[in-house]
């Protein structure tokens, strides 16, 4: 499937701002079932952009505007074939619990076996885990258990982009009972980690199809979990729409949870109010695209308000990009 995804972060400041820096997780990733056939990011002030890759192997574009401004526009176009799943995995032998017990496992895939930020075993997720006997699942296979937990969850909560934000502990979805895919992908990474399972946060985007019973925002980022099974190695489940992941969904970044992959994040300088406004299309290519990869420099564009942050004087202020929250 060739998809041409658009990308648009827009601040407005209420007063122009002395600088500001930012670093973006934007670029999809290359791998075996997904090609990243071109890349385009704008910004507007013009500025110079550099990139590097992170410690978990993600691009990551940065630049400064040194210059006042009141207002600061990034688009990101990209285009992406992906491949459908031809094969879906099998149950496990009970075995594979064991393995990830191995040397190699823990040492590998340390960082997604630990607590971190988000990802924590509250006493509300284990108030959530005695109610819904998530224990009793471990008595199935690493691979089947994995998918009655993406099915609980996904009946557990309903999806509601108005209860909780970028910044919200697990705890409050899970007192809810509703949230977005951040909130459930946490949840769920917290609970394979738990059992001793790799377990890694995935953002990217979703080609959304109603009739599929895709519930998440169309206009929007999206999140999911991968886990580590030694036998499949890493293998993605998508708990806002009780999928696995396939040829819709187009990985950009993964990390231990949302802080490590935020698909924006920076600081300005200035004494000034900021209204931020993000959205996202996904659609189907008419043809191939047959740019390679590549950076412009700049487009000019208008900014509109959004929901709105506070900002203290005369320091450096930082800014997170919140669009993941919206699915």
């Amino acid at each position: 499937m060739l998809l041409e995804i658009r990308h648009i972060t827009q601040y407005h400041y209420e007063r122009s701002v002395r600088e500001s820096l930012m670093e973006l997780w934007m670029q999809p990733q290359k791998s075996a079932r997904q090609r990243l056939v071109s890349f385009e990011l704008e910004i507007e002030p013009a500025a110079q952009v550099f990139s590097y890759a992170d410690s978990f192997g993600n691009a990551v574009y940065h630049f400064d505007v040194p210059q006042p401004h009141d207002g600061l526009t990034i688009i990101a176009r990209s285009a992406v074939e992906t491949e459908p799943v031809l094969e879906w995995p099998m149950p496990l032998d009970m075995g594979e619990w064991e393995r990830l017990k191995s040397s190699f496992v823990r040492g590998e895939c340390f960082d997604y076996l630990q607590p971190h930020g988000f990802v924590q075993v509250t006493p509300a997720l284990q108030a959530f885990m005695d109610a819904h006997d998530i224990e009793e699942l471990r008595r199935r296979d690493p691979f089947s258990a994995v998918q009655a937990l993406c099915d609980t969850i996904y009946k557990a909560f309903e999806y509601d982009p108005g209860v909780t934000d970028a910044d919200s502990p697990i705890d409050l979805a899970l007192e809810a009972k509703r949230g977005v895919c951040q909130d459930f992908a946490h949840i769920m990474l917290a609970i394979c980690r738990s059992w001793g399972m790799p377990a890694r946060y995935v953002s990217g985007y979703l080609f959304t199809d109603r009739e599929a019973g895709d519930r998440s925002d169309p206009d929007a980022t999206h999140a999911w979990v991968e886990v580590f099974l030694p036998s499949y190695r890493w293998i993605g489940f998508d708990p806002t729409n009780n999928v696995m992941t396939g040829e819709r969904h187009v990985a950009v970044a993964v990390g231990r949870d949302y802080g490590d992959v935020t698909p924006s994040r920076g600081v300005y300088k200035g004494d000034s109010e900021s209204h931020l406004a993000v959205g996202v299309s996904v659609r189907r290519a008419r043809a191939a695209v047959a740019e390679p990869e590549f950076l412009r420099l700049p487009r000019p564009s208008t900014p509109f308000g959004a929901s709105r942050r506070r900002a203290s004087a005369d320091a450096i202020r930082e800014h997170q990009q919140r669009q993941q929250q919206q699915q």
